[in-house]
């Protein structure tokens, strides 16, 4: 498992505001439905979820980091799996213009 305390500087400093979650105290259970949740069950545990991310100090970071990268599964930033999909439907998707590549992309190619 990667230590994150261990990553170069600027990666670290990209992850620290992890350290912060209140999430932190709590099982992944209670932001990660487990297979087969269904009913009151799961709208209990989404809700309770929900009332921790509320009294996080960087729940805005993290809602931040799952819509950017358009994270499926769990309870992020005081939002479920489903408000977060409906959030990004309604967003209008970037393009780029036809003949451009991704720094990443050029990088690679290079």
């Amino acid at each position: 498992m990667t230590h994150i305390a261990r990553l170069p500087g600027a990666y670290a400093r990209h992850w620290d505001w992890q350290f912060l979650g209140a999430c932190r105290e709590y099982g992944t259970e209670l932001f990660f439905h487990p297979s087969g949740e269904r009913g009151p069950a799961h709208d209990e545990r989404e809700q309770a979820a929900v009332a921790v991310c509320r009294r996080c100090p960087v729940q805005v970071e993290c809602l931040t980091h799952a819509l950017a990268v358009r994270e499926p599964y769990g309870v992020w930033g005081g939002l479920t799996e489903d408000e977060r999909q409906r959030l990004l439907a309604r967003r209008p998707q970037r393009r780029r213009p036809a003949g451009t590549r991704s720094r990443a992309r050029r990088q690679e190619v290079a």
